[in-house]
C-alpha cells in the first residue's frame, strides 16, 4: 500500500473508532427521525383549541332583509370549526381583562371596517397559521358579502363572473408543462446538506492538522511521508469518514422513522388518519374560496416529485458536487491548520474561506425565486460556489441545449480543486514545521512563492 493510502487508512479507521463518532453517528439518526415524526405528527393533528372572543364594534344592522332585529354587522356569523370557536360581545375589554380571561384570542373588528379593512387579534401565545388563516377568512367572507350587499350585487352572480386564473408554464421545447421553480426546492435540500457537510468535515481537517501540529506527532510522521502525500491522505480519509457517516445517518434515519410512524402515529399515518389530518387544512381553503385539492392536484404533486426530477443524475451529482466541494475546501482549511498554531488565529484566514461558501448558499435561496436567473447560471459554475448552487439547477433539469453548462461546472470544480490543492499544499509544506510565529497574509504570500 502506497503512503498516501496508509495516511488514509489511519484517518479513517482512528476517526471512526472515537467515541464522539459512534455517538454522533448514533445520536443524529434519532434526532433526525424523531423531529420528523415530531413535525408529521403537528402537522397532521393539531389539536389547539382557539376559543376566540370578537369584539364586534360595528354599527348595528338588520341581520338579512326579513329581520327585523338590529345587531352588529359579525354577530354570530363567523362559522365555528373544532378548533376555532368564536363568542362575541359588543364591549371593548382592556388587555389586562383579557389576559385574566378565558380567551385564548381577541378579535377587535373597528366600526369603520368596511371602508378601512383593518383588526387586531390580541393572543398571549401566538396561534398557529392555520387558525389564523381561518378566521382571517372567515372575516373576508363577511366583509364580503356586506359590500356585495351594499351594491345590491346577487352573491350567486358574483361568485359566477369571479374568476381565478391558473396559468400553466409550458416549456416550448417539448410543450409539457414545467415545474422548475418547484423542482428548486428539492434542489436546495440537497444544497444545503452540502453546505453542511463541507463545513462540519473541513472544519475537521484543519482541527485535526493543528492537533498533530501542536502537539509535535508532524515531526516524526514527516521524516518518512512527504507533506503532499500527508495532506491528501488526510483530507480523502476525513472525506471518506464523512460519507460513512452520512449513509448510516441516512440508512438509521429511514429505519427509525419507519419504526415511529408505525408505533406512535399509526392512526395518523394511515389512509383515515392522513385525510383526517388532511380534512382541516382543506375547510380553511375552501373557506378562502380556492378550490379544494383534487386527485388532479395529488397528481401533479407526485409527478413532480418521482417523475420531474431525474433521480439518479441528482443523487449522482450530489455525490460528485459534495466531493468536489469538500475537497476543495478541505484543502484550503487544511492549509490554514499548517499555517497557524493554535484555534484563535484561524479566524483571519477562515473569513475569505468561508465567504464564497456563504455567498453561495445565499445565492441558492436567491434560485428558489428566479431560478432562471443570470447570477444562478454563473455562480453554478465558478468552483468556490457551484457545490452548492448547481444541485437547485440540476433538480430543475437541463435542455439538451443547456446541458454543456453542467460538465463545464464539473470541469471547473475539478480544474479548482487541483489548483486549490496545488496552492495549499506549497503553504502546508513550510506551514506544517513553522511553530511560534505569528503568520499573516503577507508570509503566506512568502511560502507561495517558496521554492523547494
Amino acid at each position: 500500500m502506497s503512503k498516501t493510502g496508509l495516511v488514509i487508512q489511519r484517518e479513517y479507521v482512528s476517526r471512526v473508532k472515537k467515541a464522539s463518532f459512534i455517538v454522533m453517528t448514533l445520536l443524529g439518526p434519532v434526532l433526525i427521525a424523531g423531529l420528523m415524526s415530531l413535525g408529521v405528527y403537528l402537522g397532521i393533528k393539531d389539536s389547539s383549541v382557539y376559543n376566540v372572543l370578537v369584539v364586534d364594534l360595528t354599527p348595528s344592522i338588520a341581520a338579512d332583509t326579513s329581520d327585523t332585529a338590529l345587531r352588529p354587522l359579525f354577530m354570530k356569523r363567523l362559522k365555528d370549526t373544532p378548533q376555532v370557536k368564536f363568542s362575541y360581545t359588543t364591549r371593548g375589554m382592556s388587555n389586562a381583562e383579557f389576559d385574566s380571561s378565558a380567551y385564548s384570542l381577541m378579535l377587535v373588528l373597528r366600526e369603520d371596517i368596511l371602508s378601512v379593512p383593518q383588526a387586531e387579534m390580541v393572543f398571549r401565545s401566538l396561534p398557529s397559521l392555520k387558525a389564523r388563516s381561518y378566521i382571517k377568512s372567515q372575516v373576508e367572507k363577511v366583509i364580503e358579502k356586506e359590500k356585495l350587499a351594499l351594491h345590491s350585487i346577487d352573491p350567486d352572480t358574483y361568485q359566477s363572473i369571479r374568476t381565478d386564473l391558473d396559468i400553466m408554464q409550458i416549456n416550448a421545447s417539448d410543450g409539457e408543462a414545467s415545474y422548475q421553480q418547484e423542482q428548486a426546492f428539492v434542489g436546495f435540500a440537497f444544497a444545503v446538506l452540502i453546505y453542511f457537510f463541507i463545513f462540519l468535515y473541513g472544519v475537521q481537517v484543519m482541527r485535526g492538522v493543528m492537533e498533530e501540529k501542536s502537539n509535535r506527532i508532524v515531526e516524526v510522521i514527516i521524516s518518512s511521508v512527504r507533506p503532499f502525500q500527508l495532506m491528501m491522505g488526510k483530507i480523502i480519509g476525513v472525506a471518506l469518514v464523512g460519507l460513512t457517516q452520512f449513509l448510516l445517518w441516512v440508512i438509521l434515519s429511514f429505519i427509525l422513522f419507519s419504526a415511529l410512524s408505525a408505533f406512535f402515529i399509526p392512526d395518523l399515518m394511515s389512509a383515515g388518519g392522513m385525510a383526517e389530518g388532511m380534512q382541516a387544512t382543506q375547510s380553511v381553503i375552501e373557506e378562502q374560496g380556492k378550490d379544494a385539492m383534487n386527485q388532479a392536484t395529488l397528481t401533479n404533486i407526485a409527478e413532480l416529485i418521482l417523475f420531474r426530477i431525474n433521480w439518479p443524475l441528482m443523487l449522482g451529482m450530489f455525490i460528485f458536487f459534495f466531493l468536489g466541494g469538500y475537497l476543495l475546501y478541505a484543502s484550503l482549511f487544511a492549509a490554514v491548520g499548517a499555517a497557524v498554531d493554535n484555534e484563535t488565529d484561524t479566524q483571519q484566514f477562515m473569513l475569505p474561506i468561508t465567504i464564497p461558501l456563504v455567498f453561495a448558499f445565499i445565492v441558492s435561496e436567491f434560485a428558489l425565486a428566479n431560478p432562471g436567473g443570470t447570477s444562478v447560471l454563473w455562480f453554478s459554475i465558478v468552483p468556490l460556489t457551484s457545490p452548492v448552487v448547481m444541485m437547485v439547477r440540476v433538480a430543475m433539469g437541463f435542455e439538451a441545449g443547456t446541458l454543456w453548462q453542467l460538465y463545464v461546472g464539473m470541469a471547473a470544480l475539478i480544474a479548482g480543486f487541483l489548483g486549490a490543492v496545488w496552492l495549499a499544499a506549497k503553504i502546508y509544506r513550510v506551514g506544517i514545521l513553522m511553530y511560534g510565529k505569528k503568520v499573516n497574509y503577507k508570509e503566506l504570500w512568502k511560502w507561495l512563492r517558496f521554492n523547494t
